[in-house]
């Protein structure tokens, strides 16, 4: 329809009472487009002297061989917000979109293209070879682009695209080469052998943080353990001619062919037990050692009441020698000093860690498989075995089983054990190993977080950033970080750098940023080079170097200069980095430092803001802190949040198969964009906790917060194109700077632009420390002010056409849309525009509003008397009285009941009585009765005992409410203190006791709100004359009416209502604006009306 009046000013048509929210977002984009907004917000803001007024923000770089989700979404949000916030601050906000390119999901993706299962058909000679493989994993990476741009664009989030990086880049690349040799020179990177995680479906380690992300990581999984006794090579119960078994348990019987030792507690009690040759058990006639402990875990095999021969610390049985369970490396060859396992091979070794919650009590060590147990080997001087190839199969080295997978291998192994078969057949029985125990057994488990398999442990040749050597320093430059959630900082985080271990940094794959280390290819004559740039590369080798990926990189060979016969040749050692390395170098690489931008970046780190959730603390966030501590000593970033994780509607982790979740697009489609940014922002997950998404929440955010601005914006314009005979009131701005301007506004304009101002400011405060939560608090209460009471109580004076308060109202709805714009930029974006005409509200620099609107004393007054009628009106409902049912009166008992006082009639208005009285405590002689209730499940349990107490004392009246909102028990000592009780441990609820005919509540501030409920035959007639007005209203609308159309109203009415609708018929014409109202009798109330 055509607008009447001025507004909407950028529109021709007049503003929708129904809008659909999508079609509008998408028309807004399409003018952002158009218009080039984002750039010119940029623009707009200059760098300053040596970029002082730049907020550098750093853009997480997801990987585009995938399509965004509802995680993307949500950081993608809190990114926009927070960009949005500080250009309107005055900032100038670069928003550089990036693209992780490298590393296993881009490999795993490839492989999946091109049918792959096994890395060895890349490698093997004939096989796909490593350029092809490359050039598939350069395609694939780069897939969704498209896709992630229109995504990141419907979502009104802000971000460069067309000045992207990637880690793909070269000039990205020699950045990453630069840190890894910047490392070697400092001795922060170094070559080791360690037990790490392994995958063995992707053949390449992992880093420990990489298990710590996702709670997924670790998932249940069924195994068999197995208990296993071992004969001594020496008994240690004098008079016995045989050694004793002693029992080890295993989860990963796999690994018992890489035995090599056995770890007692040093302080830990240990037994022989003398097994009864008539006990059915595979043990029967033996002596066993077992922890004294752990005897309640084996009595069908050891007995009920074991006959235990001899008790020992777990120190004197250090030293010991047992049996080897298998033969394989049983010879003097690995017995050899300098051998694996050398001569202290199987031998009974001390561990602090070992403890008798599960097994035997004694723990099987195979050092090659296990962190705990490569320790302590290295100690004794006990070297690995590691029968075990890169795809976790069984070496030569172990005939038996060669070739099989370890997990596969589990079965046959316990079989051979239990039977006497296969390897141990070859073992004599004096010397032979015994199947003590099976049991299925369901644990929690490491998986691979890219291919999901079961990982291994393995030690494994790797590079290594030396983090325990800057530990400590990673610790301080915590402190200088502002978390949010502030906890994050000395919890999850802090506790993670307090502990963190060496990151493994090298990779045996194909596609990544080279390891840019050289080796001599002949150990008569070894050099090492490192290389950290082009330049040093093309000195060296001769030749232009512009690509630093396998296999060009590969082919970079030169003849060792330490070789006087010229025969031996420096290669690349074949390893790629991390792709966390890489993306923990951003800061620096994306700008190509320090080979440009050296002295802005040195300026403009540590960056001011990043986001990511939760599992960055051990990701993302922690690669970042260790290179900025190693390579700069600063922390990498100054701001985080650190958000929780979005779930599905059922509470699970989200799931296409399970479509526990509403569609991204559907939703935008259906509510838009804004709706989703609210429902996301607005909730616990930007603080840290996590997020059903449902469909239910995202609808009641348009319903709660959307539509009510909206309905306000409409109304504005709805009463001001009807106003001057449908030429309209173009309204202005006050000048709120200007005393002489505010000094006359109503109470009612004050009151509200007071709260306008304190919404400026608190969600100021909000966003300066990014509690983006708390802003959608402050503008969610706000709108209760707006719209549940200013528009409410105040519409007959737009009907009126009263400047001041189109003034007030225009200037609350313009101020509330700069508010709002970096959390609702579609929504506030359509008004800001439709109210001034201007070309962008993001282009407007975040209110401040003078403190001269403030009035502390009136906001305080009229807050109450807000929180009067809505228990007024919860009393109403109680009692089943509707609000259009007429009262006689209402009393309010207050302490402010003089500030109050001037309000009585705007109070009678809103609760629809007739008269209104203000008393202190003190006029009303009402008596309050306070009762005390306690809650003993929320008590700690040093309280619990106490609770037969603190009910005494309760009913005896011994106790006190202080101001901060606890509970004290002076006569109720816990430690020598009085008992204080607080939050869900005491409820305490005030009552007065209302006469006959009235109804009461005592507000939370101890004001008591007394109403009259009983009903006369005058107030009931007019009560059903009220409703006769809302149905010819409904009607009006329904009709598609004006708000200033006059009508002809005719009424049909229940015969026994004719005298009440007669009664008020003047009241019925004003209230509807019939010029003739027409009453007839009938059955039931109808309604008809025509334009006049």
């Amino acid at each position: 329809m055509t607008k009447h009046g001025f507004y909407p000013r950028h529109r021709d048509n007049e503003v929708d009472a129904s809008p659909s929210f999508p079609q509008m977002e998408g028309e807004t984009l399409a003018f952002w487009a158009d218009n080039d907004t984002f750039r010119k917000s940029i623009e707009a803001r200059p760098a300053g002297e040596g970029g002082q007024n730049e907020f550098v923000f750093y853009d997480g770089p997801p990987f585009a061989n995938g399509l965004p989700h509802y995680g993307h979404l949500l950081t993608g949000y809190v990114k926009d917000v927070v960009g949005r916030y500080q250009t309107m601050l005055g900032h100038r906000v670069e928003r550089r979109f990036g693209w992780d390119t490298h590393g296993l999901p881009a490999e795993l993706e490839a492989q999946r293209i091109l049918g792959i299962e096994d890395v060895t058909e890349i490698t093997r000679e004939g096989g796909l070879g490593i350029e092809k493989f490359n050039e598939a994993c350069r395609s694939s990476v780069l897939r969704y682009t498209n896709e992630w741009e229109d995504y990141v664009t419907r979502q009104a989030r802000w971000v460069d695209f067309s000045n992207d990086y990637k880690t793909l880049d070269p000039n990205y690349m020699e950045s990453v080469i630069w840190a890894f040799k910047t490392l070697y020179d400092k001795d922060l990177a170094y070559q080791g052998h360690r037990v790490l995680p392994y995958c063995w479906h992707d053949r390449t380690p992992l880093s420990n943080h990489e298990l710590k992300m996702d709670d997924d990581v670790y998932q249940d999984r069924q195994d068999n353990t197995v208990t296993v006794g071992m004969r001594l090579e020496e008994p240690l119960v004098e008079g016995s001619d045989t050694g004793e078994l002693v029992l080890i348990w295993t989860t990963t019987p796999w690994t018992l062919p890489s035995n090599e030792a056995v770890a007692v507690g040093p302080t830990i009690d240990y037994v022989v037990v003398r097994v009864p040759a008539d006990l059915e058990s595979p043990v029967a006639g033996q002596d066993v050692i077992v922890a004294e402990g752990r005897l309640g875990a084996y009595a069908k095999e050891l007995g009920e009441e074991p006959q235990i021969v001899k008790t020992f610390k777990g120190s004197e049985l250090a030293g010991k020698r047992y049996f080897p369970i298998f033969d394989y490396f049983d010879n003097a060859d690995h017995r050899a000093k300098g051998a694996a396992p050398g001569p202290d091979g199987w031998t009974i070794i001390p561990g602090d860690y070992v403890s008798t919650e599960d097994g035997t009590g004694l723990v099987h060590i195979a050092p090659a498989f296990g962190e705990d147990d490569m320790f302590v080997c290295q100690e004794r001087g006990i070297l690995p075995v590691i029968p075990v190839d890169e795809g976790g199969c069984f070496t030569s080295e172990v005939p038996d089983y060669q070739g099989m997978q370890v997990f596969d291998a589990n079965k046959p192994i316990i079989v051979d054990l239990r039977d006497a078969t296969g390897p141990l057949a070859r073992v004599s029985e004096g010397k032979r190993a015994v199947l003590v125990q099976q049991k299925s057994y369901v644990h929690s488990y490491p998986h691979c977080w890219r291919c999901r398999k079961p990982l291994i442990y393995k030690a494994v040749s790797s590079w290594f950033v030396r983090v325990s050597a800057i530990r400590d320093r990673m610790v301080e430059l915590n402190q200088e970080i502002t978390w949010v959630p502030e906890h994050t900082k000395d919890g999850i985080f802090g506790n993670w750098l307090a502990g963190a271990r060496d990151w493994s940094i090298s990779r045996n794959r194909f596609w990544g940023a080279p390891i840019p280390v050289w080796r001599s290819d002949d150990p008569n004559y070894p050099r090492e080079d490192v290389y950290g740039s082009f330049k040093e590369l093309e000195r060296d080798f001769g030749v232009k170097v512009d690509n630093l990926h396998r296999p060009f990189i590969d082919q970079l060979v030169r003849p060792n200069p330490d070789d006087p016969t010229g025969k031996s040749m420096m290669r690349r050692i074949p390893d790629v980095l991390d792709c966390w390395f890489e993306s923990g170098s951003m800061p620096y690489a994306q700008v190509h430092y320090p080979f440009e931008n050296q002295e802005w970046f040195e300026s403009h780190y540590p960056g001011d803001f990043i986001v990511e959730y939760i599992g960055q603390t051990r990701g993302w966030f922690y690669t970042l802190h260790v290179l900025a501590t190693a390579l700069f000593d600063r922390p990498a970033f100054t701001n985080v949040v650190s958000h929780g994780i979005v779930l599905g509607d059922d509470g699970r982790k989200m799931s296409k198969s399970l479509r526990n979740y509403p569609d991204v697009n559907g939703v935008f489609d259906t509510y838009g964009s804004d709706a989703m940014r609210w429902f996301l922002m607005s909730s616990p997950v930007v603080r840290g906790g996590n997020l059903m998404v449902t469909d239910t929440g995202i609808r009641d955010t348009v319903r709660q917060v959307l539509l009510p601005i909206w309905n306000t914006y409409y109304f504005f314009t709805l009463y001001a194109g009807a106003a001057n005979g449908g030429k309209g009131y173009e309204a202005k701005a006050w000048n709120l700077n200007d005393e002489a301007v505010v000094s006359v506004l109503s109470k009612m304009d004050r009151y509200l632009l007071a709260h306008t101002r304190s919404l400026a400011a608190d969600v100021k405060a909000d966003l300066d420390c990014y509690d983006i939560a708390k802003a959608c608090e402050h503008v969610r209460d706000y709108l209760d002010v707006l719209t549940n009471w200013y528009v409410r109580t105040q519409r007959q004076r737009f009907w009126d056409e009263d400047s001041a308060a189109f003034n007030t109202l225009y200037t609350a709805l313009v101020r509330l849309s700069e508010i709002a714009a970096p959390l609702l930029p579609l929504l506030s974006e359509e008004i800001w525009r439709g109210l001034t005409g201007g070309e962008s509200v993001h282009l407007a620099c975040f209110p401040v509003i003078s403190d001269l609107v403030a009035d502390d004393a009136l906001v305080s007054a009229m807050d109450e008397v807000r929180d009067v009628v809505s228990t007024a009106h919860a009393l109403r409902k109680n009692h089943h009285l509707r609000v259009r049912q007429p009262l006689a009166g209402m009393t309010i008992v207050s302490e402010q009941a003089g500030a109050l006082g001037q309000f009585a009639e705007l109070v009678a208005f809103e609760v629809n009585v007739k008269d209104v009285h203000f008393q202190t405590p003190e006029e009303s002689g009402l008596r309050a009765n306070i009762e005390l209730s306690l809650n003993p499940r929320a008590f700690a349990p040093e309280l619990r005992k106490l609770t037969s107490s603190l009910f005494k004392a309760q009913k005896s009246g011994e106790w006190t409410v202080n101001e901060d909102g606890s509970c004290v028990f002076a006569t109720v000592q816990l430690d020598g203190q009085p008992v204080v009780l607080t939050g869900e441990q005491f409820l305490v609820t005030t009552t007065v006791d209302a006469e006959e005919g009235q109804a009461a509540d005592v507000m939370s501030n101890g004001t008591v709100v007394l109403l009259d409920t009983e009903l006369t035959a005058e107030l009931e007639a007019e009560g059903y004359a009220r409703d006769v007005i809302r149905a010819v209203q409904d009607e009006r609308k329904n009709a598609g009416l004006h708000i200033a159309d006059r009508i002809t109203l005719n009424l049909v009415v229940p015969t026994d209502r004719v005298d009440a609708v007669n009664a008020h018929t003047e009241m019925i014409a004003h209230e509807t604006l019939a010029l003739h109202v027409n009453v007839e009798a009938g059955e039931k109330l109808t309604v008809s009306v025509a334009k006049h």
